[in-house]
């Protein structure tokens, strides 16, 4: 860890774990009952609005949880979840072709959204870091690449036709076409995103968050990956939104703030979604689809193994 990060405590490393077993347990009891839902989802956000997040995530504040995007960030990963619980458990909207596709737009909304985030710490100009808004960041070329990357990854976006509910008591919504490919793309993309803009505090809301809802994604409810993303994003914005000092003061863990570090973070993630959209493009070319009707991957092993348990 010493490349990316500052050397870690075995403290560090037990709070580590604790936020990553939180963030999945919290997103069983989300998923697991319409109640657990509208607890997590709709009454506790409002509770925050209302009495907590005026005083925590004030403009200016010394934590940086008062910009704009962290209250864009937050109301918006908040509303895909209440759209989600809405998509689950109204049998009549899940039949509706423009409700079952409202889930893409709303992920790539989310993925616009850190994007631009990533150009505009370009613009800032800190070629040697300095602090934007309380937060480290330093600019460079990686933050260039890294917003190719998100586009692409949009881009890559695929299959969302064929979402649907699944048939068990969870009633997850199920994306088969949304393989571990593109989860992965996502995540190393979504890293260098937290690494980039969010350097110090991505220890935790780029490691600990993107693993608490990719472990569920491919060993507890496979193909309900960005409902598993939507509730653990929304959980660990609310977090830091109420005890916005956590990863500064409480539990820190800063980045090496080397710039060979974040070079090599945004490569790895611009060239996985490269590959993607390579593989991709020649899956298409190859089978002749359509991508904004057809379903890429339904010839997969993984996609005929999700259909298959969730029908």
């Amino acid at each position: 860890m010493g490349f990316l990060y500052e050397a870690t405590s075995f403290t560090s490393w037990a709070i580590w774990l604790f936020v990553l077993f939180s963030l999945m347990a919290f997103n069983e009891f989300g998923r697991s009952t319409k109640w657990g839902g509208i607890i997590l989802f709709v009454i506790v956000p409002i509770i925050l609005t209302i009495f907590i997040w005026p005083t925590t995530a004030a403009p200016g504040n010394e934590y940086g949880t008062g910009t704009w995007f962290n209250w864009v960030k937050t109301y918006s990963a908040l509303a895909g979840c209440v759209w989600f619980m809405v998509l689950r458990y109204s049998k009549s909207l899940a039949k509706k072709k423009w409700a079952i596709t409202l889930p893409a737009v709303i992920l790539a909304v989310n993925i616009l959204e850190a994007s631009i985030r990533d150009f505009q710490c370009f613009s800032y100009g800190a070629w040697n870091g300095a602090y934007v808004d309380n937060l480290w960041v330093m600019s460079g070329p990686w933050n260039i690449m890294n917003g190719i990357a998100g586009l692409l990854n949009i881009v890559t976006i695929c299959g969302w036709a064929g979402v649907f509910i699944s048939k068990d008591k969870t009633k997850d919504m199920i994306w088969p076409d949304m393989i571990w490919a593109w989860i992965l793309a996502y995540d190393f993309w979504n890293f260098a995103y937290t690494y980039n803009c969010i350097a110090d505090h991505s220890f935790y809301c780029g490691l600990a968050l993107l693993l608490s809802c990719t472990i569920p994604s491919f060993f507890i409810k496979k193909g309900a990956w960005l409902q598993h993303r939507a509730h653990t994003l929304a959980l660990w914005i609310m977090f830091v939104m109420t005890i916005p000092q956590f990863a500064d003061r409480i539990a820190p863990v800063h980045t090496t703030h080397n710039s060979t570090a974040f070079f090599i973070v945004s490569l790895i993630s611009l060239s996985a979604n490269i590959a993607l959209a390579a593989y991709q493009f020649n899956k298409i070319r190859k089978n002749k689809l359509n991508p904004l009707k057809d379903e890429i991957f339904a010839d997969t092993k993984t996609y005929k193994q999700v259909v298959a348990e969730n029908v």
